[in-house]
C-alpha cells in the first residue's frame, strides 16, 4: 500500500483575518503561513516523495513549492506535480470572501456545524459533493503511485482543512456528520494508507515529530489483535 500525506496549507491572510476566502483568487500566505509551511516542508525532508498533487488554489500551490524545493532531487529526480481540481477548497457558493462571524449569524451555519451531510453551500456545492470528489481523487492518485512506484510509495496531498477533514472522516469510516469533530491546522500533516481491505489512519493533525519512520516499507498483514508491539516510531503529540 502507498502512504499519502494530507498536507493543509500554510496560514492565509483570510485565515487570520477570519474571512472564508473559498476559491477566491489572489489568496497567499501570510508570513506565519510562509514559516509553517517552510517547518513542514523540513519535516517532510526525510521522505523521499515519489510525487506531490496540490489543490490548483494559491495558497496550495505556494505550500507545495516549500515542500518541493526541500526535496533531494539528485537522489530521486523531481517529484510528479500534479494540479488536482478534485482536491479544491469547497465552493462556498455566496458565503465566499464573507467573515465566519458574520455566517455564523445564518440558519445554515448550524446546519454545517451539527449535520453537514445535509449542508449545500446557497450557490454552491454540498458537503456530501465535497467529500465525494475530494476522496475519489485522492483514492485514484494513491492507486496510481503505488502502481507506478510499489507499496512503500509515499506522496503528498496538499490542500485545505475541510477537504482534508472529510479524506479523514472517510479513511476513518465516520459519517460525514462527526467530521467536524476532526481538527485539521494550517501546515498540518495527517497520515493515511489505503489497504486491500479498510484504509489506515496512522497520524492527525501533526505539526511536529520525525517523519523518517516512513522510508520503512509498510506492513502488508491484518491489524495484530491486542495493537501488537508496534513496528514504526511514533508521531509526538501537536506542541
Amino acid at each position: 500500500m502507498a502512504t499519502v500525506l494530507l498536507v493543509r496549507h500554510g496560514r492565509t491572510t483570510a485565515n487570520a483575518t477570519g474571512v472564508l476566502a473559498g476559491r477566491a483568487a489572489g489568496v497567499r500566505l501570510d508570513k506565519v503561513g510562509r514559516d509553517q509551511a517552510a517547518h513542514t516542508a523540513e519535516r517532510l525532508a526525510a521522505v523521499p516523495l515519489v510525487g506531490v498533487v496540490s489543490s490548483p488554489l494559491e495558497r496550495c500551490r505556494q505550500t507545495s513549492r516549500f515542500i518541493l524545493d526541500r526535496q533531494d532531487h539528485d537522489a530521486q529526480g523531481v517529484p510528479v506535480t500534479p494540479i488536482e481540481n478534485g482536491i479544491t477548497e469547497c465552493d462556498y457558493g455566496e458565503w465566499q470572501g464573507r467573515t465566519l462571524a458574520e455566517l455564523a449569524k445564518e440558519s445554515l451555519w448550524s446546519v454545517v456545524q451539527s449535520q453537514p451531510s445535509a449542508a449545500v453551500f446557497p450557490g454552491g456545492e454540498s458537503l456530501a459533493t465535497m467529500q465525494a470528489r475530494s476522496v475519489a481523487a485522492i483514492r485514484r492518485h494513491d492507486a496510481v503511485f503505488e502502481a507506478e512506484h510499489g507499496p512503500g510509495a509515499v506522496w503528498a496531498a496538499v490542500s485545505h482543512g475541510d477537504i482534508i477533514k472529510s479524506i479523514l472522516a472517510d479513511a476513518l469510516g465516520m459519517h460525514l456528520d462527526l467530521f467536524q469533530r476532526i481538527t485539521v491546522g494550517p501546515a498540518s500533516v495527517s497520515i493515511v494508507r489505503y489497504g486491500a481491505g479498510r484504509p489506515n489512519v496512522h497520524a492527525t493533525n501533526t505539526d511536529s515529530g520525525d517523519l523518517s519512520w516512513l522510508r520503512a516499507a509498510p506492513s502488508t498483514g491484518d491489524a495484530p489483535v491486542g495493537g501488537g508491539a508496534g513496528t514504526q516510531a511514533p508521531v509526538p503529540p501537536r506542541s
